[in-house]
C-alpha cells in the first residue's frame, strides 16, 4: 500500500513532464507490489498462517492498489471512467460480501476467478502503462486487454456472488436487532 503513492506519482508526473520513463519505474512498482502480494499469500497459507484480519488486509491493499493505479490512468487517458467504475465496483462488493461473511467468523477465500482477474487487472495495468506507440485497429492494445479486464472481472465478481449468497443470507438470519 505504501508504494501506490509513488505509483501515482510516477503515472501523473510523466504527463507533466519530458520524462518518459517514469511509466517505466510505475510498472516495475506494480510488479513488485504484485509480487509480494503474491508471495506474502504463498507464504502464509504454506506455514499455515492465515487469519481473517490478514485475508481482510491483504484484499484491501490489493483493491487500494488497482483503484489508485487506475484513477492515476484516467487522470493522465490511459484508462477508461467506466471500466475503472466497473472494476472499482466489484471491489466493493466483493469487499462487502468479505465483511458480511466474517461476522460470523468466516473467511471468503480467494477463489480460482479472482486469481484470475487479479492477474489480467495487473497485465492491463502494465500495459496502459506502457502502451505501445501505434494502436491495433481503432484501440491500443491496452484498451482491448482493458475491455478483457472488465468482463473478467465482473464474472468473477458474480461468481463470488453466487458462492457467498447463503453464508449473506444465514448472516442476515442470525443477526441479532
Amino acid at each position: 500500500m505504501l508504494c501506490v503513492p509513488v505509483i501515482i506519482g510516477l503515472v501523473v508526473a510523466t504527463e507533466r513532464t519530458d520524462v518518459g520513463h517514469l511509466f517505466g519505474f510505475a510498472v516495475v512498482l506494480v510488479i513488485c507490489a504484485g509480487l509480494s502480494d503474491f508471495l506474502d499469500g504463498y507464504i502464509a497459507r504454506k506455514q499455515g498462517i492465515t487469519s481473517i484480519v490478514g485475508a481482510f488486509w491483504d484484499t484491501t491493499a490489493d483493491k487500494i492498489l488497482v483503484s489508485g493505479v487506475l484513477i492515476a490512468l484516467v487522470s493522465v487517458g490511459r484508462a477508461s471512467v467506466w471500466i475503472t467504475f466497473i472494476i472499482m465496483t466489484r471491489e466493493f462488493v466483493v469487499m462487502a460480501v468479505r465483511s458480511v461473511v466474517a461476522i460470523d467468523g468466516k473467511v471468503v477465500p480467494a477463489s480460482l476467478a479472482g486469481k484470475a482477474k487479479a492477474i489480467v487487472q495487473f497485465v492491463a495495468l502494465g500495459l496502459a502503462m506502457m502502451r505501445l506507440p501505434e494502436p491495433w485497429g481503432p484501440f491500443y492494445l491496452d484498451e482491448y486487454w482493458m475491455w478483457l479486464t472488465a468482463a473478467v472481472t465482473i464474472a468473477s465478481g458474480w461468481d463470488y456472488i453466487v458462492r457467498f449468497t447463503d453464508a449473506v443470507r444465514e448472516v442476515g438470519r442470525t443477526a441479532k436487532p
